[in-house]
C-alpha cells in the first residue's frame, strides 16, 4: 500500500488547495455577461449573504491511459460585520484513471472548510481584503487490483490569502486572490503511517485565483 498511499497523499493536497479555490465555470461566464446586463451598483454590509462556487469536468487520452474528474465546490459566506465575513465550504472529487494495463485506479474525496474575511472598505464597489481558511480532507483510493485493500487519508490545509472584490452589479462581484501562505498535514489511514506536512510561501501564478460571487 506505499504506491498507493503515496498517491492519495498527492491527491489530497492537491484537493486541499482546491477547497480554498473558488474558479471561473462555464455558469460563472454566463452569470458575469449577465451582470454586465444590470442596473445598479452595491458594496456589502452587515447581514449580507453571498455564495460562489466550482463545478468542473474532465478528461483525457493518452494512448492507454485515460484520466477523467469531476470537482464540485459551494461555497457561502455571511457578513457578521461592516468589514467580517465569515463562511463554510464543501467540496467533492471523483477521479478514475485507467493505466495501460487496463486497471482503474479510482480515488474519491469529501471535504469541508471554514473561512473568515475582512474588507478594507466592504461599502464600496472595489475593496480588498484579508482571508484565513481552514479546510479538512478525506478520500479512498481503489487501485482496481482485486485481493488488495482500500486506502485512505485524511489532511486539512490552513491558508492567508490576500485579495480584491469588484462590483459589477447590485447583486454579482467579480473577486481575485492569491494565496500567498499555506500549512497543510495529510495522513494516510494505514498502521506506522507517518504524516507528510508541508509548508509554502509564494506568489506563483498557480495560486491565483479568480471568481464571481453572487450576494444575495
Amino acid at each position: 500500500m506505499l504506491i498507493n498511499n503515496s498517491y492519495i497523499c498527492r491527491r489530497i493536497n492537491k484537493q486541499t488547495k482546491k477547497m480554498k479555490k473558488i474558479i471561473l465555470s462555464a455558469i460563472a461566464v454566463f452569470a458575469f455577461g449577465f451582470a454586465n446586463a444590470q442596473e445598479g451598483t452595491a458594496g456589502f454590509a452587515k447581514g449580507d449573504l453571498f455564495i460562489s462556487g466550482a463545478v468542473g469536468i474532465s478528461s483525457s487520452k493518452t494512448g492507454d491511459f485515460k484520466e477523467s474528474e469531476f470537482n464540485f465546490v459551494p461555497r457561502v459566506g455571511y457578513f457578521a460585520t461592516n468589514n467580517i465575513a465569515v463562511g463554510a465550504t464543501i467540496g467533492f472529487n471523483s477521479q478514475k484513471e485507467t493505466n495501460e494495463f487496463g486497471n482503474d485506479q479510482e480515488l474519491s474525496t469529501i471535504g469541508f472548510g471554514v473561512f473568515g474575511r475582512y474588507y478594507a472598505t466592504p461599502a464600496s464597489n472595489f475593496s480588498l481584503f484579508g482571508e484565513l481558511g481552514i479546510n479538512y480532507a478525506s478520500a479512498k483510493f481503489d487501485d482496481g487490483i482485486d485481493g488488495t485493500e482500500d486506502g485512505k487519508a485524511n489532511g486539512f490545509n490552513i491558508a492567508v490569502a490576500p485579495g480584491v472584490s469588484y462590483f459589477v452589479s447590485k447583486h454579482f462581484a467579480f473577486e481575485a486572490s492569491i494565496g500567498i501562505l499555506s500549512y497543510g498535514s495529510i495522513k494516510p489511514d494505514a498502521d506506522g503511517a507517518e504524516a507528510t506536512k508541508t509548508f509554502q510561501l509564494g506568489l506563483g501564478l498557480e495560486d491565483l485565483t479568480m471568481g464571481l460571487v453572487y450576494k444575495f
